[in-house]
Parts: structure tokens; C-alpha cells; sequence
């Protein structure tokens, strides 16, 4: 059995910094060692202690003056779109028409599709998350290669082919049949295979009819642990769209309520402009939703309502999510610096403990996987990121002057981004880019 062994000061949670003082929900160990025997934690504490139990010679990776936390989760994000990250102009419907969906074509060629998926799970770990909720396109083929590359890498990775059987291209579009029986045949494929999981994922409401929406239910009502992905209150024209093509519907969320999309592990994407009654419903059913304010100011959606959709009678679980390519970045780090401003603009902080909560632990409740990852402890999933605070002569000023780990932790989300990742480790192995035939070795 294999050991082998981290070293360095380590960031996470004694508590949940939304129901504690977020200060008093950090826990900080100066110099810790986590234990790693074939990918999972066996054991972390403080180095002075755990070093009596390394038997001798263990490989040790020490990281002094860099902050260990668990990998970064993004709950939302569209890896076919990683070409036109970055495109100019538009808001989300118009955005689809002139950049995504000429994209999505592009991947019923499985070799372009295994091309961008490489390049999009090597940026992906380079900026430090180690799981992620993945929208695919209406082609199997996409999905094909998406978790080929997934289980290359073996990354606990969520994914599934987009079900549009209207309102979209012809080239994209599939039928209620076709894209339940494409869906089931890879739910057969790849669902709980190694460490790939599979969401159901119509890409919103209006590109689905309702016999679309109801065999996804179906699908769903097959197996309690799929995963339910799709797109929510995005834009008022997007929620007007829904109105007129759902009229028997009392509302965007109850057109998904009624097909049974509403369950744990069902992930709702924006809820941009959630009324009371949605975060109620999603309270109710364990369904979770996915704060993505990058995307939501680069396209001019709006502000998601954080601290609303966390109220303690009702609370909602949230995770954080990239949007790529509606989002301008796939780093963690990024978006958590627009969930401040986004929150600042709403009257409200969002202290840094309560950011990363997002980014790791929340990210995992939402996802239903919280026994699995999202925290560095005992019997988890030994996904991990390094990093490295000083990265920048800039930031390095910054480090030299922060008066708490709150107060570093906060300089590294205002002015982190992919650069401050000085390792990825996934299952335990460190994650090396350029080695073409695994992730990495245990050092």
C-alpha cells in the first residue's frame, strides 16, 4: 500500500463561517502533515506530532510559507466553450447564437472533442479545482471524451450531454427519444464508473419541450444517485421566454418541479432573479444552486442574492461556479473576487473564510458529496491545492503586511488567480500538465 506525505501550513474549517463567526470557523494549523495512503487521507494534524507515525523514508512534498486547503469545486461550467472564452458584446441569448452554439457544432468529431477536453481539465487543474459540474454538448461524442480524459487524469469529474430537442440549431438539436436513450446508454458507460459521475442535463427550459423535461425525470426517478444539471432565472428575457412557452406553469422553477427535476444533487445554475418561493422550493427538495458572478456581470445578467438564498430557516445549498464561458475564468480565485464585489454591491460582505467555504465545502453539500471531498480530513478523498500567496511581487508586499490569515486569505482572493497554484494533487498524486501519460507521481 502506498504512502506518502504533505507537508505545510493548512486552511480549512472547524465550522460553517455562514452560521459561526467566520473567523472562528477557520482553522489553521502552522505546520501540518496530511497522510496519503492510495488516495485517500489517513490522517493529518500537526507535524510535530504525525512525524513519529512516518515510517522512515515516506516521500514528503513540504510546501513552508504557502497554504494547503481542499482542490476547489466549481459547480457550473461548459468545457466546449473554452474557445470562445473571452468573446466580446453580447447578453446570454444573443451570446448563444452568435458564439456558443457555432462552437458546440464542433463536437459531434470526437477528436475535437478529446482535443478540448484535454486542454480544458489541464486549465481547469492548473488553476486548482479538482471537481467540477460539466455541461457537455448534445453530442455523445462529447461526453465520450470528456470522461475519457477524466478517467486519464482520474479526477472525480460531473458531467453529461446537453438535452436540446428545440429553439436551437438543427446541427444541435436531438429529440425527446434520442436524448433519453443517448443519456441512458451513458449513464450505463460512465455513471459511478472509477471516479466519473453523471448529471442529467437539459441545458435550460426553453430549449426543451415538456416531453423532453419529463423522460429526463424519468431518468432521474432510475437511479437516486444521478446528478441533475441545468440552467435557472439567468436574465428577465430568458425568464419572459420561459413565461410564454410554459404558460400552465406558475413559475421558470416549477416548469423543472413539475417534470421532477427538483431532488439532492439537482444543481440549478445562476437563480439570478430567485423570488422567495424558489429558494423555499429548492430548500424543500435538497435541490442546490450555483452562484456564478463572473459570468453574471460579463454578460450583464445581474446579481444573484447569496446571503438571501443562505438565510438559516431556509437555507439553500450553494456552491460557486466559473460558467465558462459566459465567465471570463476558469481560477477559483477570480470568481470568488466578483462574489465579493457582487455581494458589496448588494450592501453585504463576504468575508474570505465564508468565499472559500463556498469554493470547497459548500461546493461539495451542494453536490451531495460532502463525505467525499470539499475537506481535508480522515477517510476523504485526498484532492488538494497548494498555494502560494507570494506569488507576485505585488502580492508578496501584500503577504508581508496581512495582520491575520483572514486578512491573507483575502489579499489571495482579490488578487489570486491561477498563478498562486503551486501544486494540484488529485487522488493524492501530484498533477503535472505536461506528462502525457498520467497525471503525476507521488513525491
Amino acid at each position: 500500500m502506498t504512502l506518502h506525505a504533505i507537508r505545510g501550513p493548512l486552511l480549512g474549517f472547524r465550522a460553517d463561517p455562514f452560521t459561526v463567526p467566520p473567523d472562528d470557523a477557520l482553522h489553521y494549523e502552522t505546520d501540518a502533515l496530511i497522510l496519503i495512503r492510495n488516495g485517500i487521507i489517513e490522517a493529518t494534524g500537526p507535524y510535530a506530532t504525525l512525524r513519529h507515525h512516518l515510517p522512515e523514508n515516506t516521500p514528503q512534498d513540504h510546501y513552508p510559507n504557502h497554504l494547503i486547503t481542499a482542490g476547489f469545486i466549481d459547480t457550473h461550467v461548459h468545457y466546449p466553450q473554452l474557445p470562445v472564452i473571452a468573446s466580446y458584446g453580447e447578453q446570454l441569448l444573443t451570446w448563444l447564437e452568435r458564439y456558443v452554439f457555432p462552437t458546440e457544432k464542433q463536437f459531434r468529431n470526437p477528436d475535437h472533442a478529446a482535443t478540448i477536453a484535454r486542454a480544458f481539465l489541464t486549465e481547469l487543474l492548473t488553476a486548482g479545482t479538482t471537481t467540477a459540474a460539466v455541461y457537455c454538448t448534445v453530442h455523445p461524442e462529447s461526453v465520450n471524451a470528456f470522461f475519457q480524459e477524466s478517467e486519464r487524469l482520474n479526477t472525480r469529474m460531473i458531467a453529461g450531454k446537453v438535452l436540446m430537442d428545440r429553439n436551437a440549431p438543427p446541427y444541435l438539436r436531438d429529440t425527446a427519444q434520442t436524448g433519453y436513450d443517448d443519456s441512458a446508454a451513458l449513464i450505463r458507460k460512465w455513471h459511478r464508473n472509477g471516479r466519473q459521475l453523471y448529471a442529467v442535463t437539459p441545458r435550460f427550459a426553453p430549449t426543451s419541450t415538456e416531453e423532453q423535461l419529463d423522460l429526463a425525470g424519468t431518468l432521474l426517478k432510475q437511479d437516486d444517485s444521478l446528478f441533475m444539471q441545468t440552467h435557472l432565472l439567468e436574465t428577465v428575457a430568458e425568464e419572459e421566454w420561459v413565461r410564454s412557452l410554459f404558460p400552465n406553469r406558475r413559475s421558470y422553477l416549477d416548469v423543472y418541479d413539475h417534470a421532477g427535476l427538483l431532488r439532492p444533487r439537482s444543481i440549478f445554475g445562476h437563480a439570478v432573479h430567485a423570488q422567495e418561493a424558489d429558494f423555499c422550493r429548492c430548500h424543500e427538495t435538497g435541490s442546490a444552486l450555483s452562484h456564478c458572478p463572473t459570468s453574471n456581470m460579463f454578460l450583464g445578467s445581474g446579481h444573484f442574492r447569496l446571503f438571501d438564498a443562505l438565510r438559516p430557516d431556509r437555507r439553500v445549498k450553494t456552491g460557486i461556479g466559473s460558467d465558462v464561458a459566459g465567465g471570463n475564468a476558469l481560477s477559483m480565485l477570480r470568481v470568488l473576487n466578483d462574489a465579493y464585489k457582487v455581494a458589496q454591491i448588494q450592501g453585504q460582505s463576504l468575508h474570505p473564510a465564508q468565499a472559500l467555504w463556498l469554493a470547497t465545502v459548500g461546493g461539495a453539500q451542494a453536490l451531495g458529496l460532502e463525505n467525499t471531498i470539499g475537506r481535508i480530513a480522515p477517510g476523504m478523498e485526498a484532492d488538494i491545492v497548494v498555494l502560494n500567496p507570494r506569488a507576485t511581487s505585488l502580492q508578496k508586499l501584500r503577504t508581508e503586511c496581512a495582520e491575520s490569515v483572514s486578512d491573507l486569505l483575502f489579499a489571495l482572493t482579490m488578487l489570486g488567480d491561477d498563478r498562486n497554484v503551486a501544486a494540484t494533487y488529485i487522488y493524492g498524486r501530484r498533477f503535472r500538465p505536461n506528462t502525457a501519460g498520467s497525471p503525476g507521481e507521488n513525491r
